[in-house]
């Protein structure tokens, strides 16, 4: 297992996060636990989970097995996510200070834990001031809640206007980002890739962009329920260095610039990004905000 720092962070963590969307559902507790065992015999650290994933049970899970083996969770770094609806009411949902102060509860509760490494934002939502969202995060890292927090499903300039609101206040920044991104997905590359770097969300040697899984059949590097960071083949890793070189100073990547030039400029259009098996078609991006369980 290779390892890197996360983000601009001085944490380090495994290449390979494990994701649970799965547990407590497709896979049962006992299976969940084998998973488990196997991630962290193998030199995995880092555990990605979610409030929403098969309602909470996802998070029990994991806090049963953390708190039965005490020396293997004191490994763990572990990040959930917050933002989809954990109940009926209006505020059950969304990005507000009180939704995710009662969220981060919940989870903290589930978890069994007083601390999450990582908290993670599970999408934007264009009705809550993004100053108050931001805020509520600085206050958990000051309260120890939270050691960091990233985002997930976000444009890259959503990404980019979060940092600048963020260091504008004095307030600490987003350290990951989680996309979708697989070989029939690599819309990242275009403009949320350029993003990150001049953001910041990068670990020691190479991106700590965290990814969805495949939703296909590939070879092992990229199979599985890993979300880790994995290049397809050596054209992105040559596009990587290459990005990672050539930010001119409003962070956008020249040979991104180049190929837009030669395909011609495209639209922006809501997240629509495919779906993981078993699950059925939503939108990410909604007026009502109430979308999509991935």
């Amino acid at each position: 297992m290779e390892y890197r720092t996360l983000g601009h962070s001085g944490t380090v963590v495994s290449a390979q996060a494990l994701g649970t969307m799965t547990f407590g559902a497709e896979a049962d507790e006992a299976t969940s636990h084998q998973i488990l065992t196997a991630f962290a015999e193998g030199g995995g650290t880092f555990l990605d989970t979610a409030d929403v994933y098969s309602a909470g049970a996802a998070e029990q899970i994991i806090g049963r097995r953390l708190t039965e083996h005490p020396t293997e969770a004191a490994h763990i770094v572990l990040t959930t996510k917050g933002r989809f609806p954990t109940g009926t009411g209006p505020n059950d949902l969304g990005l507000s200070r009180r939704h995710l102060r009662t969220a981060l509860e919940e989870s903290l509760t589930r978890l069994g834990v007083e601390h999450i490494d990582l908290y993670q934002l599970h999408a934007w939502d264009e009705l809550i001031p993004l100053e108050e969202t931001l805020r509520f995060l600085d206050d958990a890292m000051t309260a120890g809640k939270i050691s960091y927090y990233g985002f997930s499903n976000y444009l890259g300039w959503q990404l980019t206007k979060a940092v600048h609101v963020a260091t504008a206040h004095g307030w600490a920044a987003p350290v990951t980002l989680q996309p979708q991104y697989n070989l029939l997905v690599r819309d990242i590359e275009h403009e949320i890739v350029p993003a990150a770097l001049d953001a910041g969300c990068i670990g020691a040697g190479r991106p700590t962009v965290m990814r969805w899984p495949v939703p296909i059949r590939t070879s092992s590097r990229l199979q599985g329920a890993v979300h880790g960071f994995e290049r397809p083949d050596d054209d992105t890793d040559r596009q990587w260095s290459g990005a990672a070189s050539n930010l001119d100073s409003l962070g956008a990547c020249k040979r991104t610039r180049d190929r837009r030039r030669r395909l011609g400029s495209m639209p922006c259009t809501p997240c629509t990004s495919s779906t993981p098996p078993g699950r059925s078609a939503t939108t990410v991006w909604s007026a009502s905000r109430r979308t999509c369980s991935r």
